[in-house]
């Protein structure tokens, strides 16, 4: 794990450490803590306490656990039961809104929007003693679990903070048995999201209703090995949020360094000025003859003539031996070509690059390796990208034609530096035109210094990097 080169997956690692603490391979057993045997026999004499003083209400007898729905193998002192056999279970209710006095009280009622995957202490709106008599909704307990059964918000789970609380009917809320520590249910719950979201699977709006988490296998271990492998989880867990703002707060830096590079290099004060090097004016104007060359030949078209540049246009200073230009003074552009969905082949030679990146593989390319791209639309809009490889280029993508006077990779940086996106329509789907960047701004420097720039960018970038 290279958390100082970003390469952290903390949800991965967290996943890794639930799966392990469910199959009893986080925390060690103890051969004196009493099995989960003995602790269930407790557990269901408590359920017929609680059924005969009518604290609880009878439900059907849960069928026993077949093997196939073990999903893997537990210690020898742990029990597979069902969720249903450790914790009475019961969903939420919403009062009706046609009375508006069963609103705005003292008692939190929870949507399953605020749960928060943690212990939750508030909720977004709460009703009153009115509105709890006059529905279905169930006293929550702290401590009780809490988990969403369907709609966006499915499978997100909660605990009751220090007050108790009641939810609507997208909830369903269990107050564990004496035995079971809900810590652990948590995190079982956590741990089994996925399976528990592909088990309310298969209608118009998934659903993961009372009865089948009710009838969902649990690995029951004793009761302290519970609150040991409830700790460690939670240990490790905060040792991951740790490193993870760690690894946020180092990524943070990196862009904010490479910005401060890029800044530097395109003002002049990265690297020195020599006078020897031939000005950028003269390179310029040979751009332009160049330019002028290929518009003869009809290899580009002529466009409008751009403006001159103002003193108020210039954002900054630059050496005395740089050029203010205009993008379309020194590049032009041209978008790519549309290809049909069914030329697109899966082992095709060539990569496509569309908005966003590389979008399948053709047989044909209609550019060379080392092409400048300027992503044009939607969320990729403004990306620079050069190409490795031969490739072919959709109109989601504008190809940039570059002079042979100035350097690809500085262009490159200079480009990024500029932030593109900026000029995107301010639409539904974002779209930059080649208009908009040939008037865009950039200081130009001799073509000697822009290679010097870039050995300097790559060095630094790669040092920034590690």
């Amino acid at each position: 794990m290279k958390t100082n080169s970003l390469d952290f997956d903390a949800q991965a690692l967290r996943e890794k450490i639930l799966d392990l603490a469910m199959r009893g391979k986080l925390v060690s057993q103890d051969p004196n803590d009493e099995p989960a045997s003995v602790l269930l026999e407790k557990i269901k004499a408590e359920k017929a306490e609680l059924i005969k003083e009518k604290k609880i209400k009878k439900t059907k007898s849960l069928p026993p656990i077949t093997d196939d729905e073990k999903p893997f193998d537990i210690p020898d002192s742990w029990e597979w039961v069902r969720l249903g056999d450790v914790g009475n279970w019961a969903a939420g209710a919403t009062p009706s809104r046609k009375h508006p006095e069963y609103y705005g009280g003292n008692i939190p009622w929870l949507k399953t929007g605020d749960l928060n995957d943690d212990v939750v202490e508030d909720t977004t709106e709460k009703i009153t003693k009115l509105g709890v008599e006059n529905s279905s909704v169930k006293i929550n307990k702290p401590g009780n679990v809490l988990i969403a059964m369907y709609g966006a918000t499915i499978g997100k789970l909660g605990i009751v903070g220090n007050k108790e609380l009641v939810t609507n009917q997208a909830c369903c809320g269990c107050t564990p048995f004496n035995g079971v520590y809900n810590w652990y249910l948590f995190y079982y719950l956590f741990a089994s999201r996925k399976r528990l979201i592909d088990l309310g699977s298969g209608g118009a709006q998934p659903n993961i209703s009372k009865q089948k988490i009710e009838n969902f296998s649990f690995p029951l271990p004793p009761l302290s090995e519970q609150s040991r492998i409830a700790a460690k989880i939670a240990q490790l867990f905060a040792l991951l949020r740790k490193v993870e703002t760690s690894t946020q707060q180092y990524a943070k830096l990196q862009t904010l360094l490479k910005s401060k590079v890029l800044d530097l290099a395109m003002r002049g004060k990265l690297v020195k000025q020599d006078p020897n090097d031939e000005p950028a004016s003269v390179v310029l104007r040979k751009i332009k003859a160049e330019k002028q060359e290929l518009i003869k030949e009809k290899k580009i078209k002529k466009t409008k003539p751009l403006p001159p540049i103002t003193d108020d246009e210039k954002p900054f200073e630059i050496p005395n031996n740089w050029e203010w230009v205009r993008l379309g003074d020194i590049l032009t552009v041209h978008s790519g070509k549309n290809l049909p969905k069914k030329n697109l082949v899966k082992n095709g030679k060539y990569i496509v690059y569309g908005a966003n990146g590389i979008i399948g593989n053709f047989n044909k390319s209609n550019t060379s390796e080392n092409t400048l791209l300027i992503g044009r639309v939607g969320f990729y809009a403004g990306v620079i990208h050069i190409t490795s490889k031969e490739a072919w280029v959709t109109d989601n993508s504008l190809v940039v034609s570059e002079s042979t006077r100035l350097s690809k990779k500085w262009l490159y940086y200079a480009l990024s530096f500029l932030n593109l996106s900026k000029l995107s329509s301010q639409t539904a789907q974002p779209v930059i035109s080649g208009n908009k960047i040939y008037r865009t701004l950039l200081a130009l420097p001799p073509l000697v210094e822009q290679n010097k720039i870039v050995i300097e960018i790559d060095n630094l970038l790669s040092i920034i990097s590690c």
